[in-house]
């Protein structure tokens, strides 16, 4: 789209002329010599760029610039001014103008700052764009809520996302906490930076002071090189702790004071390093419970749960199930051919009545098993308990010796799978063509199934 550009000046003749140099420039343009016309099409129509005189009678620039943000926030202005109004040009930035060309100007220098001001007005359209389309799918309005436990839960989240206070997720496994953290990263100041995310429990306590604090080279045997930590890598955004409940007490010390200084020392190092970030710690432990008991540093507790954010189990939130269940139908058949029409009123029974113990992710794996393993055009019962009885997935509690229902279902998927790979001659394609789904997600089910061909 050509961009448009209003021109303002009391001199009609110096309307016209760079109304001719800007059209040369195969700019669309519309020329004013009064600030009040100027005012009225700008509030009418779309303009890309202002380009105004200072001083002019009646509404001068800084009182047409005044104006004009209170119809259009958004768009740039150029402003024009003689060597005696220097001040008056440093004013008008003040209130919020791109920038300013001197009389007499120079046609290529004037073309340049024009074209400067209108990338920096698409850069910053395109930086809004991106801020909606990554709230949408990672902030709060990604999240499917109908319970009022969780529209409470995204209230706050909203809340706290407005601060760079330190947040503590608190929940069951499966719960999402990492959602969360990432919708107040998105809805905060900092989503232009980056979102760093680390499982503390994965990494030994060594390791784990190593990646999130970097070292230098020769800290330890194999440190070839220097290297930046999470820390470092999380400058200006969001560092997200899971499991922040499985560190040591030593590591628990030393991220205590990293939290107080917001300095960080490599391992190996000799030189601290100031840092802007924020962290989101998660963990599915009762860390009151753990400084209770001695295990959990009760001032590192204090420093992380600044805002501390609890997320009910699904099964105290039963309003989210069904929502929950059709959302991730929608995902995991989004590819499937034939495509599925939904699930059974039998499935529709198990999803309310099942308590969830793995809580959404456990859902999400069940609605996924049973897209990929629906025989008919709909989700049946069988299909998500293959062989077993109905009654046993309705049972009410195990007895002792059995399996947790979730990890039998995934037995029998696996045999399923294994079957029909066989029948397929080994072949994925063949295979995922008579699973009716497509060879990612088979490949995706055998990755996490352990399942070789």
């Amino acid at each position: 789209m050509t961009p448009r550009i209003a021109v303002l000046d009391d001199e009609a003749r110096l309307v016209a002329i760079l109304e001719m140099v800007l059209r040369r420039a195969s700019y669309e343009v519309e020329g004013f010599s009064a600030p009040e016309s100027a005012l009225a099409a700008l509030g009418a129509r779309r303009f890309d760029l202002l380009l105004t005189d200072l001083k002019m009678p009646g509404l001068d620039g800084l009182a047409v610039i005044e104006q004009l943000r209170a119809v259009d926030a958004d768009i740039p202005v150029v402003v024009m001014t003689a060597h005696a109004t220097i001040a008056t040009a440093v004013a008008a930035l003040r209130l919020g103008a791109f920038d300013y060309v001197e009389k007499p100007f120079d046609n290529d220098a004037l073309l340049a700052v024009v074209a400067r001001a209108l990338d920096h007005s698409r850069l910053a359209r395109e930086n809004r764009y991106l801020r909606a389309e990554l709230a949408s799918r990672h902030g709060s309005a990604a999240i499917v809520a109908e319970s009022p436990a969780m529209l409470r839960v995204l209230d706050l989240v909203r809340r706290a996302a407005k601060s760079d206070a330190t947040v503590l997720v608190s929940g069951e496994s499966g719960t999402g906490k990492e959602l969360i953290a990432r919708a107040v990263h998105v809805q905060s100041d900092r989503v232009g930076g980056p979102f760093v995310a680390v499982n503390c429990k994965a990494l030994a306590p060594g390791v784990l002071e190593s990646e999130l604090f970097g070292h230098e080279r020769g800290a330890f045997t194999g440190a070839e090189r220097a290297r930046a930590g999470l820390f470092e890598r999380a400058e200006h955004g969001t560092l997200f702790l899971d499991e922040i409940g499985e560190t040591s007490p030593d590591f628990q010390a030393k991220l205590l004071r990293v939290l107080q200084e917001r300095r960080i020392l490599r391992v190996g190092g000799s030189e601290e390093r100031a840092l802007d970030f924020r962290v989101v710690a998660a963990t599915n432990r009762d860390l009151k419970r753990e400084v209770e008991a001695g295990t959990f540093r009760e001032d590192l507790y204090f420093r992380l749960a600044v805002i501390p954010i609890q997320l009910p189990p699904l099964r105290e939130r039963p309003e989210d199930v069904l929502a929950l269940a059709r959302h991730f139908f929608v995902r995991a058949a989004a590819e499937r051919k034939p495509p599925l029409e939904g699930w059974s009123p039998e499935v529709e029974a198990f999803l309310r009545r099942h308590t969830w113990p793995g809580n959404a992710r456990e859902l999400e794996n069940t609605l996924e098993r049973g897209v990929a393993l629906a025989r008919g055009p709909r989700i049946e019962l069988a299909d998500l308990l293959l062989e077993a009885e109905p009654a046993r997935a309705f049972g009410a509690e195990a007895q002792a010796g059995e399996s947790p229902l979730a990890d039998w279902l995934d037995q029998r998927a696996a045999e399923r799978i294994r079957d029909v790979l066989a029948a397929s001659g080994k072949s994925r394609a063949e295979a995922a063509r008579r699973l009716g789904v497509d060879r990612t997600t088979l490949w995706r089910w055998m990755q996490r199934l352990g399942i070789s061909d």
